[in-house]
């Protein structure tokens, strides 16, 4: 089982670096891509098979714990990420309803597990924290369910702020974080988490660095547009609608296009295909 996931994950760091070899051919990026997204999902179906089978190894040492209350997996999360001492990697997809990191959304603490969370103190018996913590390097990789969330940008900005390194990818991501290396919580299903040991958690890492090195910048500070623009530029490729773009944003679905057809114009591009490629090959994005 552990040699299959080997195999995954090899095959998707091959496929990551087929990407980066075609960045200017639109039909073989596509194909790559595809191939690309095939691979992360047998990595990801590698790892849940392998972590269901293997809970405890031959020297009595439980690798695995399996965590199936929201209350629980939120508590673990928050252990996690504020007795991190050097570094946290973290994955976020969608609504963090299940086992929300408490700094994902700046309104967590009304959210029905933060609520559960605090009525049974927190684990530090502190106030819950949402500042995130000053000793650890973050690195965040978002996916597109996310950036629909409705205070998902502002989160993000958040962490741009607070100096985390955030970057997007297309395709569903399982949530994940991992704290120094040591500790891992992969949610394998809705009310269903799993916390990986050494050597475990290496598993883990692995399949964070794969997606990292195919993932994009959340925004680029360098260049000449604007926040807005890059803002537009990056939900439009993620596959947002000019709809849900404007309510990200806080602007009416006229403006985004008009926005849109003046950076086409700036790109002397004809279609929104060719702007997305404009801008990734001009680090827009």
């Amino acid at each position: 089982m552990s040699s299959d996931l080997g195999t995954s994950l090899r095959q998707t760091a091959a496929s990551a670096a087929s990407v980066s070899a075609h960045p200017a051919d639109p039909a073989g990026l596509h194909s790559d891509l595809a191939a690309l997204q095939a691979d992360l999902r047998r990595a990801d179906a590698s790892l849940s098979r392998l972590l269901s089978d293997w809970p405890r190894g031959q020297d009595g040492d439980v690798y695995v714990t399996v965590l199936e209350d929201r209350a629980e997996q939120a508590r673990r999360i928050y252990e996690l990420e504020y007795e991190a001492r050097t570094s946290l990697l973290v994955f976020q997809s969608g609504a963090n309803t299940v086992a929300p990191v408490p700094t994902t959304l700046p309104d967590t603490q009304d959210t029905p597990d933060a609520a559960a969370q605090a009525a049974e103190g927190s684990p530090l018996d502190e106030p819950i924290r949402k500042d995130g913590n000053p000793h650890a390097a973050y690195r965040v990789v978002v996916d597109r369910a996310f950036l629909y969330e409705p205070a998902a940008l502002r989160a993000l900005d958040l962490r741009l702020e607070r100096g985390h390194q955030v970057r997007v990818v297309d395709q569903p991501l399982v949530k994940l974080v991992v704290a120094d290396g040591e500790r891992a919580l992969v949610q394998l299903e809705p009310g269903r988490s799993m916390e990986l040991r050494p050597p475990l958690v290496l598993l883990a890492m692995e399949l964070f660095e794969a997606v990292w090195r195919r993932s994009r910048p959340y925004l680029r500070e360098d260049g000449d547009l604007s926040s807005t623009d890059r803002r537009i530029l990056q939900l439009m490729l993620s596959g947002l609608t000019d709809t849900a773009t404007a309510h990200q944003l806080g602007m009416s679905p006229r403006t985004v296009q008009r926005r849109v057809r003046a950076l086409m114009d700036t790109a002397a591009v004809s279609s929104r295909m060719q702007l997305g490629w404009y801008a990734m090959r001009n680090n827009w994005v």
